[in-house]
């Protein structure tokens, strides 16, 4: 039998469909397509497509990218990848993988339920924030023409300290990979990046907090050699062939003592080296900065938000497509 959509965590306006993968060292995997399906249909020009992929220790659940989306009549997807949110099973390792490249596996699964639904020649936007975001450029960098552009928000494009931090921890982080692939690493999550978005702790937002744990997941050597990789191949270069949107905090406050000015700066990344290594991704970059905002920028307060979609737009028309 087939998989079946069913309705989503998130409530009636959201629909949630299994993919099943092949299974792994520790048993059997899936990955979770879900679907914004409020009552009123999107336009008949919904055959464009948005595809969003979430970042490290974390799922979807930021409905106003959906409802953004679906204002302008653009069909909206969001892939929980294998072993993070609804994926995530108890025989599993939260969030691990020793290859970037393993996730080819449900995005083209994706892909092709899309095209089920919207034909063959619906065009398809990729959206990613931090890790997804890398995840997305390097795919699109090895699937030139499948996607008609990508959205990148504040995505993980070098380790924190530059290129020079990654040559200098690499070699370690590769030995220990080598014969303890899952050993975590020490985890230096503050849980600055949770307090400026939860709503009890002066954001504005609600969320599993099971999926999207505080202090964040375990980082495994194995996972952490596979991102270095991902860095390595972004410093080269890559010719990502559609236009790229990267979209970043107008500044960083990483700091051991909490600020209230965190509440409007990236806590996780060094934005500059996100927009350094931006013009990397591909001939046709645009990169943009928002005052105010937070690392994921759909979590920010209401005016930096409203400007990270109001830039969307002003892009996304730019290129024709929406």
């Amino acid at each position: 039998m087939s998989p079946e959509w069913v309705e989503d965590v998130l409530g009636p306006d959201y629909r949630a469909l299994t993919l099943p993968l092949e299974p792994d060292d520790e048993g059997d995997v899936v990955a979770t397509l879900v679907r914004h399906a409020p009552p009123a249909p999107e336009p008949q020009r919904a055959t464009l497509v948005v595809l969003y992929v979430h970042g490290w220790s974390d799922y979807f659940f930021q409905t106003g990218t959906a409802e953004y989306w679906h204002s302008r009549g653009v069909a909206f997807y969001a892939l929980d990848l294998r072993k993070y949110g609804r994926s995530l099973r108890p025989h599993q390792t939260p969030g691990y993988v020793e290859d970037l490249r393993t996730y080819d596996e449900e995005l083209e699964a994706a892909l092709d339920v899309i095209r089920t639904e919207h034909g063959a020649r619906s065009r398809v936007m990729l959206m990613g924030h931090s890790t997804g975001g890398l995840i997305l450029s390097l795919w699109a960098d090895r699937h030139p023409g499948e996607a008609s552009g990508l959205i990148l928000n504040s995505p993980w494009l070098e380790l924190q300290g530059s290129a020079v931090a990654r040559h200098v921890s690499a070699p370690a982080v590769r030995q220990l990979a080598r014969y303890q692939p899952r050993s975590p690493m020490p985890n230096i999550d503050p849980g600055y990046n949770a307090r400026t978005v939860r709503a009890d702790e002066g954001g504005e937002w609600e969320y599993d907090r099971t999926w999207r744990p505080t202090p964040s997941f375990p980082v495994r050597a194995g996972w952490l050699r596979a991102i270095l990789d991902g860095h390595a191949q972004v410093a080269r270069g890559l010719r990502v062939t559609s236009p790229v949107l990267v979209l970043a905090s107008a500044r960083t406050i990483i700091s051991p003592r909490w600020h209230e000015d965190m509440r409007q700066a990236d806590v996780v990344l060094d934005v500059e080296l996100i927009v350094r290594r931006a013009v990397q991704l591909g001939p046709v970059v645009t990169v943009v900065r928002i005052a105010g905002g937070l690392h994921d920028l759909s979590l920010s307060h209401a005016s930096a938000r409203t400007q990270y979609f109001l830039e969307i737009s002003r892009w996304t028309a730019a290129y024709g497509w929406a």
